[in-house]
């Protein structure tokens, strides 16, 4: 699953590494490729049915040096679900929606969830990947067809 906006420069990283891995890997019934752009609430349903998930995003104000790469698990990102209503009415980020995922899907929710964050700071409207964070999303893109060869799957 790769988030981020495709108009705000380096925040769209995620979706840069999305359309990387679609170029040499395919949707099968063992692999599926989601380009979640923006929107968190669709993670509840793409979550279900899979027993691995890797996650790609952009973090800002990490204090570490643009294109720096983190690989954390989802446990360490998650952000308590809100007991409000409106919530699924109003903005949500996907740290969030995996909370509620867990508490929604119970034991259909996935074991292994691994997320990768890479460090930027240009938000600006622009559609140009700054080089630093293109390399570190290249990066991320050969990190994740290793773990691919290692499940035998491609």
């Amino acid at each position: 699953m790769g988030f981020g906006n495709p108009v705000r420069s380096d925040d769209a990283i995620g979706i840069y590494v999305i359309e990387e891995l679609s170029k040499t890997v395919e949707n099968t019934d063992e692999i599926s490729i989601f380009d979640m752009g923006t929107s968190a609430f669709e993670v509840l349903f793409g979550l279900k049915g899979h027993d691995k998930i890797i996650m790609v995003d952009a973090v800002i104000n990490s204090n570490e040096p643009v294109g720096t790469l983190f690989k954390v698990p989802a446990e360490e990102v998650l952000r308590a679900p809100q007991d409000d209503p409106l919530v699924f009415l109003h903005g949500m980020k996907w740290d969030q929606a995996l909370s509620y995922a867990k508490k929604i899907l119970g034991e259909s929710y996935p074991k292994d969830i691994s997320v990768y964050l890479i460090a930027i700071d240009n938000t600006k409207l622009e559609i140009d990947l700054s080089a630093p964070v293109k390399d570190a999303g290249d990066k991320v893109v050969v990190h994740i067809l290793e773990e691919l060869k290692q499940l035998k799957v491609s």
